[in-house]
């Protein structure tokens, strides 16, 4: 039987120019739907994983094509609800060579922000899940938010499903009252797989420093949180916004085991890189069950992302594979 995963997050609404251009010299934006939890679920699918999406949307049309999109791209959307609020936007202008990205965000009073604890039944939701996945930009929207989430992973916890946490927030979140260090290690002392770097460890939950190298820092994030048991980060060689490379990272509670470097010459999209990574290590340890095999997928599958538009990877497993066993010609395939 396929895995089945679970995420949790909200979706925006992203308007681009078309191709590079900026929004001074465009006439028409292309539109499309993303969220990092969102992502991570739809790459899962696109590797032929059972993927639910949990959010909610506001109730009107907008609400109704976002979820059509995530139907699209293959999600289970039985469980979003719809409610008050607007849609959360984004305004992505792509980078060229020495021009960076830049992104404007709109979400206050977005309909995810508003939702009520208990608005979701998790355990029908989390019943024979094999995974459940969220990101430290969920619980930085609203306290209602972060209860909800709470709850989530503490069902996940009773029914024996293993969570894995994005740790990476935003610094224009966390309005309402709370810092993400007051609220964060509770979440993740839940958890089981951390994707962190040592400053995202320091940043977002008070441990390590951003001067540790990844071992030291995990067994400092092992020690205040007993129940992780792998920590997962990447590196990033940005030489342009058109050319980086990739290399991931996975510590196992012994030692650290270090993938291929990927050298991706030509961006297509930068925006996602960082959710197909953790899509490809959560596939490497729900189906390779080798944490080589699951680091050396996972910087693959982030790799690959640069190439497509949009903000998920929607990649084969099989192509990952390909480019894990070192096929980079880029020939067409007949």
């Amino acid at each position: 039987m396929k895995k089945k995963v679970v995420t949790f997050g909200e979706v925006m609404m992203r308007f681009s120019p078309p191709g590079y251009a900026k929004f001074s010299q465009a006439t028409t934006v292309e539109l499309a739907y993303g969220g990092g939890e969102a992502n991570v679920a739809i790459s899962l699918a696109y590797f032929g994983l059972e993927a639910f999406h949990i959010t909610c949307f506001p109730d009107n049309l907008v609400g109704r094509s976002a979820t059509q999109y995530l139907r699209h791209h293959w999600l289970h959307t039985k469980y979003i609800t719809y409610g008050e609020g607007r849609m959360g936007k984004y305004f992505l202008e792509k980078g060229a060579v020495h021009r960076p990205s830049e992104v404007v965000y709109e979400r206050d009073n977005s309909a995810f922000s508003k939702i009520k604890p208990n608005t979701f039944d998790w355990k029908r939701i989390l019943r024979n899940a094999d995974w459940f996945h969220w990101t430290g930009i969920t619980p930085g929207i609203s306290e209602n938010a972060a209860e909800s989430l709470r709850q989530a992973i503490q069902v996940a916890n009773e029914l024996g499903v293993p969570v894995s946490v994005d740790v990476h927030s935003r610094k224009n979140l966390w309005q309402y009252g709370k810092d993400k260090t007051e609220v964060m290690p509770e979440l993740v002392q839940g958890c089981d797989v951390v994707i962190a770097s040592p400053y995202d460890m320091q940043e977002n939950l008070g441990v390590a420093s951003e001067h540790d190298d990844l071992q030291t820092a995990s067994e400092k994030l092992k020690e205040k949180f007993p129940r992780v048991q792998k920590v997962v980060d990447k590196k990033r060689e940005t030489l342009s916004a058109s050319h980086n490379r990739i290399q991931g990272f996975i510590w196992n509670g012994k030692e650290v085991l270090t993938s291929p470097s990927f050298d991706v010459t030509h961006i297509v999209d930068r925006v996602g890189t960082g959710d197909a990574y953790a899509a490809g290590m959560i596939y490497g340890l729900l189906n390779l069950q080798d944490e080589q095999k699951a680091v050396d997928f996972a910087a693959a599958a982030c790799s690959l992302k640069h190439t497509v538009e949009g903000d998920a990877n929607v990649i084969s497993a099989e192509a990952v594979d390909s480019l894990v066993q070192g096929n980079t010609s880029g020939r067409i395939k007949r």
